[in-house]
């Protein structure tokens, strides 16, 4: 089965882009005018979000979104044949950080969220810098799509790390110089042992292990400001977060990148994956000691 699903994949990748956009287009249409998916998600998402702005105006924000969503898929889709000469095309930003960084021997690790397209941004990382990407994943249910997903990701030589083994498959690169490739905006499974802050007005839990894991290896952290120009087009500018994270206190790696989740939020808001339940998790008083945002803003919980 994998090797028929690989087939048809890449054949669909040799479509020209015109073709394949127009194939999102129709994808589009359907996910949100026919069948609707997440609708309710995505509506209550922008609101909670953007509770300054019109319903029209979020309104235009959601229906940009699913042309953004569709077209993220179609362009993971063309990464199966995409070449590296085609990325450094679509893809311009400034990767001084990761050449000024690697210079001094030490290992780094990038925080990334869910923007779009996140697929493309590890390919354009994995062919302009000079560091060794390591690149932690959620493996997927279906064996099909996550080997499907593996090679993709792996095409320009990102080694891939699941999640559940990070801990063992991290061991052999301890002495190595190495950046690893964490997204840190998703959902937790355990709200109770989770960061907990103020996120686009809402309070909101993040998992602690990117934190964690800067602390314990001391590396630097840098996050990257995701635009799109236009249609397959992308800009990145990669900032450092934090050199030195023991000199923190415990949860200002945490702030800072959430603080950089917004800004990057407000300036393209359809690039954000709002069809994810961000905020499933309800804050309750018994959270209190995980909280660290500013003391004045600790909800009142329930």
């Amino acid at each position: 089965m994998y090797y028929l699903v690989f087939a048809l994949v890449y054949v669909a990748s040799l479509l020209p882009w015109r073709v394949l956009y127009a194939l999102s287009d129709v994808a589009s249409f359907i996910l949100y005018r026919l069948v609707g998916y997440r609708k309710t998600v995505v509506a209550d998402n922008l609101l909670h979000a953007f509770p300054e702005k019109t319903p029209a105006e979020r309104k235009e924000i959601e229906k940009k979104f699913y042309s953004r969503f569709c077209d993220n898929w179609i362009e993971t889709i063309k990464l199966i044949s995409i070449s590296k000469k085609t990325i450094r095309k679509r893809f311009t930003g400034n990767v001084s950080i990761f050449f000024e960084q690697h210079a001094t021997g030490r290992s780094l690790q990038g925080n990334f969220g869910h923007f779009f397209n996140w697929e493309a941004l590890s390919f354009f990382f994995s062919a302009t810098q000079p560091y060794q990407v390591l690149a932690v994943y959620f493996p997927q249910k279906s064996q099909v799509m996550d080997r499907l997903l593996k090679y993709i990701r792996g095409r320009f030589g990102s080694v891939l790390i699941p999640l559940p083994e990070m801990a063992r498959q991290i061991i052999p690169w301890r002495r190595k110089q190495y950046m690893i490739a964490l997204i840190g905006d998703q959902s937790p499974v355990v709200p109770a042992a989770s960061y907990w802050l103020n996120f686009m007005n809402r309070p909101a839990c993040f998992v602690k292990g990117p934190e964690k894991y800067a602390r314990g290896q001391n590396i630097p952290v840098t996050v990257t400001l995701t635009t799109r120009p236009r249609r397959g087009y992308y800009h990145c500018e990669s900032h450092l977060l934090v050199e030195d994270p023991s000199a923190l206190p415990e949860g200002e790696i945490m702030r800072r990148y959430v603080k950089f989740l917004e800004h990057n939020i407000r300036l393209q808001p359809e690039l954000y994956l709002w069809s994810h339940r961000r905020w499933k998790h309800a804050w309750k008083k018994e959270y209190r000691e995980m909280w660290i945002g500013e003391d004045d803003t600790i909800p009142n919980g329930q």
